[in-house]
């Protein structure tokens, strides 16, 4: 039986950058200064003068722009508005100063535009390479058609992940990165730092941090609050929601489609419709407390503080969440509990397992493999959980009169009145970074560690 051996030439050729630098012929190092050149040479001169154009527009752009965003990127400008009175018209009039958030968002904006700029300026290089390599090997060039036809066979994939990676760029990463940036100025109402503001490295960080100040003896409690909130929050309703779809699913349940449809039911409704409704019904005067004294149970002038007492309010957002949610989770659970090998059950009886063994050693093992996931996601979301809060209890009830948030608020909620009702912008990006950082490792950790994802098909 004969071994067939490919040559090593016959593998295709790394058509890489450095490889371009140190074995590319004059015109491809020349196309590191003209993009496009190599190509252009080699007969590809629609696309070598696409690939110029590029330059030449980005050019363009950084002498009559760009180059002065990035010059004023380190400064933030420093000609401040001023108010002047006009003598003729008996008003007073702003001349036109540096406005330190465009100059950020520009500047942060020109980086990235470089960034990409740079990736064009390798694909130059190599598409460069490619052509010299493949005319000296006496190999077919593509001419500019075959290229665009190729877009629709082997570089399909291109093809369709371009229009998403440039709105990503755009829509995602830029404002991403101009948040990251704005943590690390004195962007805010104190001050007066809404018009013209600039650079303070990790003041914002530190004063978060400091329990002494406003700020920091606020970030505290609302964090510890926010992990709480958000552990009784997804565990409360897996729970539940794992009990009912038990329920429906045993074997002796009748109707089954009919319980499940009651649940699901409450799911057309929009969330933000059932916590308004539950907001209105929970008030002093709202319909529980009126049915409450009706029956008796409560004093006709008393009324249950469900949102004007700390600890009632937050045990009625949790119960509320439960109330919205667990119709969710039953419709998760029930799926996974359906796709259980009925063998396995099987087994167990045969084995004189009772209905308690069962559960422990077969059921709730598979449900928390399968819905580990799951379980992170919805942790990770009840922490960002800006709906149920900000609508049902706005974050109240305000103890503390000096403190910006209420004994409800999460990180979330407490970033939101920050920056829309504080214009404390600064703080409220330091809060969202944070945020990310906490929910990023404590996800990735949990995950790595879980059975999902260190026995991977074991079920």
């Amino acid at each position: 039986m004969g071994i067939i051996k490919k040559k090593v030439n016959d593998f295709p050729t790394p058509y890489t950058c450095t490889r371009a630098i140190r074995e590319g012929g004059m015109e491809t190092k020349l196309s590191m200064v003209l993009m496009g050149f190599g190509n252009i040479m080699h007969g590809q001169i629609i696309k070598g003068l696409i690939y110029l154009a590029v330059e030449v527009a980005y050019i363009v752009f950084m002498v009559v722009n760009g180059a002065g965003f990035l010059a004023m990127l380190p400064s933030l400008g420093s000609v401040p508005q001023k108010e002047v009175w006009d003598e003729a018209n008996q008003i007073y009039t702003y001349t036109e100063g540096d406005q330190s958030v465009l100059i950020l968002l520009y500047g942060v904006a020109t980086v990235l535009l470089t960034l990409l700029m740079v990736c064009a300026w390798r694909g130059a290089l190599r598409s460069a390479y490619k052509a010299e390599c493949l005319a000296k090997e006496g190999r077919h060039v593509n001419n500019f058609r075959e290229d665009l036809k190729s877009l629709l066979h082997e570089n399909l994939h291109r093809l369709l992940m371009t229009p998403p990676v440039v709105f990503i760029f755009a829509f995602t990463v830029l404002p991403l990165i101009f948040m990251i940036c704005m943590a690390f100025t004195n962007y805010s109402k104190i001050d007066n730092h809404l018009m013209l503001f600039d650079w303070v490295g990790l003041e914002n960080f530190a004063a978060l941090f400091d329990s002494g100040s406003i700020i920091g003896s606020t970030f505290w409690p609302v964090l510890v609050w926010t992990l709480v909130w958000a552990f009784f929050a997804t565990f409360s309703n897996y729970i539940f929601g794992m009990i009912v779809s038990l329920l429906i699913n045993r074997k002796g349940t009748r109707a089954k489609g009919f319980w499940r449809f009651c649940f699901v039911l409450s799911c057309a409704v929009p969330m933000f419709v059932s916590l308004l409704i539950m907001r209105t019904m929970l008030q002093p005067e709202g319909a529980i407390n009126v049915l409450l004294r009706n029956l008796g149970l409560i004093a006709q002038d008393a009324s249950l503080p469900f949102f004007t007492d700390p600890t009632w309010a937050r045990v009625t957002v949790i119960v509320v969440n439960i109330w919205v949610g667990v119709p969710y989770t039953l419709l998760q659970l029930t799926g996974v509990l359906q796709n259980i090998p009925a063998e396995l059950y099987e087994a167990a009886k045969v084995d004189g397992a009772n209905a308690f063994q069962t559960f422990t050693k077969i059921t709730l093992p598979y449900m928390l493999y399968v819905t580990t996931p799951y379980l992170i996601v919805t942790f990770t979301g009840n922490v960002n959980n800006f709906n149920v809060i900000y609508l049902l209890s706005g974050g109240d009830p305000v103890t503390d009169l000096a403190s910006t948030a209420g004994s409800t608020d999460l990180l979330v909620t407490w970033l939101y009145k920050l920056t829309i009702d504080k214009q404390y912008y600064n703080i409220g990006a330091v809060i969202g970074i944070l945020t990310f950082i906490i929910l990023a490792v404590g996800a990735l950790l949990t995950y790595r560690n879980s059975r999902s994802y260190k026995e991977e098909g074991g079920f």
